[in-house]
């Protein structure tokens, strides 16, 4: 029961500890800085993604040939699909863009910014859900220390998630308490998404390879639509390609050896 609420609880404490860099570091934040801790996020999320939800996907799918692969490929599709709809039908404006995407609002840049990073902890909050019911079930050989590591994982890189909205945020005329509460609770979506998906385990039983495999799509989605292309912008983008490279490792070596 405690590594269970450890599992739920831990990814959103990253975004608190995120969000709470607004009241150590300036109002802005350094471009450098940025794309390391983009390149960072994007790293940990695709190792995730692979190891933690498409490879358990698969090993739990059985048999042979097409049939291993199927829920894994439908699923990881399905996902991207979903995030896609999100982010078309959804208004948010994300850090630096001075332009809002999805439909028009009336909605102050404040909330589109917290929209933004909401819609990013929505497949997040996904994975540890299908991954603790997945344990739960006792599919796949996940274990109790393997739904502790994907949450430790995600929890790592929800803090420089946290810090990236708080701090433009702050830029956007917030006090730091307000940018910082605003960043915090934008991380709440995650544990109400992982309790949901856990409370429906036996009646999603069937389809957990498929679920693993969306929420892998979802994360996917973020990583290649948001967070490479603003890691990526401007000079010094190599600095996001490092912080990936770090990033990837560290989830890898999470995902093994607690796994």
């Amino acid at each position: 029961m405690n590594g269970l609420i450890l599992a739920l609880t831990i990814p959103f404490a990253g975004t608190v500890l995120g969000s709470a860099f607004v009241f150590l570091l300036r109002d802005r934040m350094s471009p450098k800085l940025q794309r390391s801790l983009l390149g960072f996020a994007s790293g940990v999320m695709v190792a995730a993604a692979v190891w933690s939800l498409l490879i358990p996907s698969i090993d739990m799918a059985g048999g042979e040939g097409l049939k291993s692969v199927l829920p894994a490929a439908t699923g990881l599709l399905a996902g991207m699909a979903f995030l896609y709809l999100i982010d078309v039908l959804i208004p948010h404006l994300h850090p630096g863009d001075g332009k809002p995407e999805g439909p028009r609002s009336r909605l102050s840049r404040t909330s589109m910014l917290a929209l933004a990073v909401t819609i990013h902890n929505i497949p997040e909050g996904m994975a540890v859900g299908v991954v603790v019911a997945s344990m739960l079930q006792g599919g796949a050989g996940i274990t109790a220390a393997s739904a502790v590591a994907v949450s430790l994982g995600i929890a790592i890189q929800n803090v420089p998630e946290g810090t990236i909205i708080s701090m433009p945020l702050r830029s956007e005329g917030n006090s730091r308490t307000r940018a910082f509460t605003i960043g915090a609770l934008s991380g709440l979506v995650e544990p109400i998404g992982s309790v949901t998906i856990i409370l429906l385990a036996s009646t999603l039983q069937p389809v957990l390879p498929f679920l693993l495999a969306f929420a892998a799509g979802s994360m996917l989605y973020v990583v290649v639509e948001e967070l490479i292309p603003e890691a990526s912008q401007g000079e010094h983008s190599n600095l996001g390609t490092i912080g990936f490279a770090i990033g990837f490792v560290l989830m890898m070596v999470l995902d093994v050896v607690l796994g």
